[in-house]
């Protein structure tokens, strides 16, 4: 059924000297952090850009009122 997958489990390659895995894991731990360190930064700067979006929203939405107010007044 799966025959397509048959070629590629010939060529995977197991050490017999098991040394051989300690740089591959240091690679996936220092891997890791630096993701983690990258999505921690993401989320703080979203949340900063999100603060002022709703600061931006804000301004917007009192020049509005005053404008509506300003015509309603006029009338």
């Amino acid at each position: 059924m799966l025959h397509f997958l048959q070629p590629g489990f010939l060529y995977l390659y197991f050490p017999e000297d098991k040394t051989e895995y300690i740089p591959v894991v240091l690679e996936l731990i220092l891997l890791i952090i630096i993701c983690t360190l990258v999505f921690r930064w993401l989320k703080r700067k979203s949340v900063k850009e999100a603060a002022k979006a709703r600061e931006i929203e804000e301004k917007v939405m009192q020049a509005r009122k005053e404008a509506l107010e300003k015509e309603l007044s006029q009338n």
